[in-house]
C-alpha cells in the first residue's frame, strides 16, 4: 500500500508553491498567488481522473483526507467519483434539472437546426405558452404522463396541432435530459398520447381560392400600392408569405428568384437555395415595387421591416373573401394537377417541397427549373386573362 498522511500541519502552513503528496493519490497544490487546492488523484475503469476536493485552508488538511478516503471507497465499488459528485450537486439543486431549465438547454443544442436558429419563437412557443407555466418547475426526473396529460389536455380537441407539437418537443427536451445522464421516463409523452386518447379536433384548411376565380382577383389589384403588388408577386410565384415579403433585390437576377435555404419552410433535409423562376408579368410586378424599396427589401413597411402577413390577409379579409393569402399556393397547385400534365415532382418543386429520400435527390441532382419556367408563364397567363387551357410539358423535358 502506498504510504498516506505525509504532510503535517505545520509544513501546510508554510508550502512551497508547487505540488505537495500526502498520499493514495491527495495532493495539496500550492499556487503563485498564495492560493493552495486540495486535489484527488484516482483511476477509474483505466483511466486518470483528477478531482478538486476544495481549497486550502478553508478546506484543512484532516478533512481533506476524509473526503479524500470517501471518494476512493466509490473508485473501489467501480463507480466514478466526479460522476458520482456531478450526479449529487444535480440532486442538491434540483431546480437545476427543472423541465424549464432543459427545455432551454435542449433548445440550446438545437438552434443550428432550426430556421434562423430559432429566433422566431416558433421551436419554444408551445412549451413557453402551454407547458411550462403549469410544468417548469417540475424536475425532469418526476415529469410523468400524467402531468402531460394533465397539461395538454385542455389543447387535445380544440388546439391539436399545437397539442401535438408541444409533445413532440418535450419528448426532445427528455431525450436530451437523458444525454445528460438523467434518469428520465422517455417513454412518458407517448403514454400521456394514449391516456388522451384520440383527438376530436378536426383540421381546418387554410381557404383558397378557386383557380378559376384567380384572374378576377388579380385584376381587382389594379392600385401600385405594396399590398397590391405584393399580393400580385404572391399569385404569380406561389411561394410562402414570409420569403415574399422578405425578398430582397440581390435575391433577384432577371428571371430567376433565389431564396436562401434558411428562409424556406417545409424543405427538411433540403439545404440549397431554392430558385423561383419569375414570369414576365413577376418581372415587371417587381418593376412596379423597385421605387418602393428601402433597405434592400422590395416591400418595406413603415419603419424598418418588411410588409406583415396581416397586411395581406386583412385586405382580402376586408374584402369579404373568405380566402387568404397562403391559399394561392393550393390555388396553384390544383391548376397544376387539373389543367397542366406536370409530374408529380415538377409540380411540388413549383411549391418548394422536398420529394423522396435524401439518396433519390442526392442522384436527381435538378429542381426543374426549366420545366417550371415553362409553367410559371403559363400560370401568369391564366393568372392575367388567358384561357387556363391544359399545358403540354413535351418541349421542355
Amino acid at each position: 500500500m502506498r504510504a498516506r498522511n505525509r504532510l503535517t500541519a505545520g509544513f501546510l502552513r508554510s508550502a512551497p508553491v508547487g505540488k505537495h503528496c500526502d498520499g493514495a493519490g491527495l495532493w495539496l497544490v500550492k499556487r503563485e498567488d498564495g492560493g493552495a487546492q486540495w486535489v484527488l488523484r484516482v483511476t477509474v475503469h483505466g483511466r486518470r481522473r483528477e478531482m478538486g476536493l476544495g481549497g486550502f485552508p478553508a478546506l484543512g488538511l484532516s478533512d481533506a483526507r476524509k473526503l479524500a478516503e470517501r471518494w476512493r471507497n466509490v473508485v473501489t465499488a467501480g463507480r466514478d467519483p466526479v460522476k458520482e459528485r456531478e450526479a449529487e450537486e444535480r440532486a442538491a439543486r434540483r431546480e437545476d434539472i427543472s423541465l424549464a431549465v432543459l427545455t432551454a438547454d435542449a433548445f440550446e443544442a438545437r438552434k443550428a437546426e432550426l430556421k434562423g436558429d430559432g429566433t422566431a419563437g416558433r421551436w419554444l412557443s408551445p412549451l413557453t405558452i402551454h407547458v411550462l407555466p403549469k410544468l417548469g418547475k417540475v424536475p425532469v426526473t418526476d415529469l410523468d404522463q400524467r402531468d402531460i396529460r394533465d397539461t395538454l389536455a385542455p389543447l387535445w380537441h380544440t388546439k391539436a396541432d399545437t397539442a401535438r407539437k408541444a409533445l413532440n418537443r418535450l419528448s426532445i427536451v427528455l431525450r436530451h435530459a437523458a444525454a445528460l445522464g438523467l434518469d428520465v421516463d422517455l417513454q412518458a409523452t407517448d403514454k400521456s398520447k394514449a391516456l388522451l386518447g384520440r383527438s376530436r379536433h378536426v383540421p381546418k384548411h387554410i381557404p383558397a381560392m378557386a383557380w378559376a376565380e384567380v384572374p378576377n382577383f388579380y385584376e381587382s389589384l389594379k392600385e401600385p400600392t405594396l399590398t397590391h403588388l405584393a399580393l400580385r408577386l404572391l399569385v404569380l410565384t406561389g411561394v410562402r408569405s414570409a420569403p415574399l415579403r422578405h425578398i430582397r433585390l440581390e435575391q433577384i437576377d432577371g428571371d430567376v428568384w433565389t431564396i436562401p435555404a434558411e428562409a424556406m419552410k417545409g424543405r427538411k433535409g433540403a439545404t440549397e437555395d431554392y430558385r423561383v423562376p419569375l414570369s414576365r408579368e413577376a418581372q415587371r410586378i417587381i418593376g412596379l415595387a423597385r421605387p418602393h424599396a428601402r433597405n434592400g427589401f422590395l416591400f418595406p413597411n413603415n419603419r424598418r421591416g418588411v410588409i406583415s402577413d396581416m397586411t395581406l390577409s386583412r385586405h382580402m379579409e376586408r374584402r369579404g373573401l373568405e380566402a387568404r393569402p397562403h391559399g394561392f399556393r393550393t390555388s396553384l397547385r390544383t391548376w397544376l394537377a387539373e389543367a397542366t400534365d406536370a409530374p408529380h415532382e415538377v409540380a411540388e418543386a413549383m411549391l418548394g417541397h422536398v420529394t423522396d429520400s435524401g439518396v433519390v435527390r442526392a442522384y436527381r441532382r435538378t429542381d426543374f427549373l426549366k420545366q417550371r419556367q415553362v409553367l410559371i408563364e403559363r400560370w401568369a397567363d391564366h393568372v392575367t386573362g388567358g384561357a387556363g387551357q391544359v399545358v403540354k410539358l413535351t418541349d421542355a423535358n
